[in-house]
């Protein structure tokens, strides 16, 4: 059987994530949602997505496909209802499509003649751009019992200090020397030739992805992941970090999620709690207003390839789209459009060449190559984003 992930209706709320990416391609816990759809089914998924990201992520159509909706977490019973839809059947729970077998792609007026089939059990669903970080916990868990289940992790150095080393483990060429390491609270998952550097003070739940690295003297407690590739420091707390991002200083990120190719400059921090203690609004593309996000915690959402100055400070509930580079000194507004240049003081727009000329240097030092394909996608999201570009 050959199987889709469509973005779904929640693929604006996502935003500014799924500007650059299908929705299956966000990562939480440790995985991305295609990746833990992958494993649960046990062969490759393809994307039913936006035209303009469809050259880098195509679709593979057969005579017969099941397309799932990309926002909603694999269970095994869930994969069970999955694997017994045949061609006209859709899965529902409640009003949520979950899943629908085709031949193509439908819309949901196509599907009403559909059979309808009720799904009853639980499964956890990533409706916003904030669940990313308020659901970690949970699904790092979950990854972790996944992925390390009948598995032995590679040896531990005897210079730290752990709490529960049963609930730590390390991949083929992990590497964590004279740091405290406590699992406590969550898990610590360490990918293949990561490495935690010296003097380092871990609390669980932690991802550390591929190649990650947490330079010498880091703070990270949970639930945290720093995606593959990408180098962090100082304080940082219940964030997500998708993956080629560097938090590499001090300063301090909380209940934050970073896109990729993403630089926070050295002893910037986020604010993640109001003054007053009331319940953080965050802008929402969908609605193209601050909506109530009913979290008293909530810090930044950065889109790819934005970046920072050193001390640079933001607000509680801080949205910053693509391509946006925040300089000026002071508390700039709660939502920054993409390609903006400046900060506190105003922006004006960023263009394209510019910031092209940035992330060529920033993705070969990562040895990526910044292609027509990545430039095309960027110069239609600056496109589809000028409404909100006032000046």
């Amino acid at each position: 059987m050959n199987y889709i992930l469509f973005d779904g209706p929640r693929r604006n709320h996502l935003l500014p994530f799924t500007f650059t990416r299908p929705v299956a391609e966000i990562r939480v816990g440790i995985m991305t949602l295609r990746e833990r759809w992958d494993a649960f089914l046990k062969t490759s998924t393809s994307s039913f997505t936006e035209d303009y990201l469809s050259v880098k992520y195509p679709i593979r159509i057969e005579d017969v496909n099941v397309f799932i909706d990309a926002s909603v977490l694999p269970t095994v019973k869930l994969v069970k209802a999955i694997y017994s839809l045949q061609k006209g059947d859709k899965l529902m729970s409640n009003e949520l499509l979950v899943a629908y077998s085709s031949d193509e792609p439908k819309s949901s007026e196509q599907m009403n003649e559909f059979n309808r089939i009720e799904f009853n059990g639980d499964f956890l669903q990533i409706k916003n751009t904030w669940d990313i970080f308020d659901k970690n916990a949970e699904i790092l868990q979950l990854d972790f019992d996944f992925i390390t289940k009948g598995r032995t992790s590679q040896p531990i150095s005897k210079t730290n200090n752990l709490i529960h080393p049963e609930r730590i483990f390390l991949e083929e060429g992990a590497k964590v020397e004279f740091s405290i390491l406590n699992a406590t609270d969550g898990p610590i998952y360490l990918g293949k030739n990561s490495e935690i550097w010296e003097g380092s003070l871990i609390r669980g739940g932690l991802a550390l992805c591929e190649h990650a690295i947490v330079k010498m003297g880091g703070k990270l407690y949970g639930a945290t992941t720093i995606g593959p590739y990408s180098k962090v420091c100082g304080e940082i707390s219940n964030s997500v970090i998708f993956g080629y991002s560097s938090k590499g200083h001090e300063g301090y990120l909380g209940n934050a999620v970073l896109g990729e190719w993403c630089n926070i400059g050295a002893d910037s921090n986020n604010s993640n709690l109001k003054n007053n203690y009331a319940k953080v609004r965050l802008w929402d593309y969908a609605t193209e207003r601050f909506e109530q996000t009913g979290l008293q915690f909530c810090g930044l959402m950065m889109g790819d390839h934005s970046k920072t100055a050193i001390n640079t400070m933001f607000n509680t509930g801080t949205v910053i789209g693509v391509n946006s580079n925040i300089y000026v000194p002071g508390f700039p507004r709660n939502f920054i459009p993409s390609f903006s240049w400046g900060g506190a003081s105003g922006f004006t727009a960023y263009l394209p060449e510019k910031a092209f000329e940035a992330a060529k240097v920033m993705m070969a030092r990562r040895g990526v190559e910044f292609d027509d394909v990545e430039a095309n996608i960027l110069t239609h999201v600056f496109e589809i984003t000028k409404k909100w570009r006032k000046y």
